[in-house]
């Protein structure tokens, strides 16, 4: 599997869940770590976004299709499970995984 579509993917299901955390019980309770929740969830949106307009440069046209659609149905499958009280921990997992494979991805261009 190509590291684009996985970097484009954990980056979707980041910034999907910071997103639909919106009530206090779903965000951290301590405001240094719900902080790094919120830049961590944004963070992955904008670099998600970015990847995205970079692989229509980079590569050929189906390629970030795929991975845009990837990316949806992953949030698709989040928002079908429902809201956890452990999202905002997952969602800064993936974020930082996220991060580093754009990062890997950029980096071997």
């Amino acid at each position: 599997m190509n590291l684009y579509f996985v970097a484009l993917v954990l980056l979707g299901i980041a910034g999907f869940i910071e997103n639909r955390s919106t009530t206090p019980g779903l965000r951290p309770s301590e405001p240094k770590a719900d902080r790094a929740f919120r830049l961590l969830g944004r963070s992955a949106f904008a670099v998600w976004l970015g990847l995205l307009a970079w692989g229509f440069v980079r590569y050929p046209w189906w390629q970030p299709v795929s991975a845009a659609v990837g990316s949806l149905a992953a949030n698709v499958l989040v928002l079908r499970a429902g809201a956890r009280p452990w999202w905002p921990g997952l969602s800064m997992g993936l974020a930082l995984a996220g991060l580093a494979a754009a990062s890997w991805v950029l980096s071997r261009q």
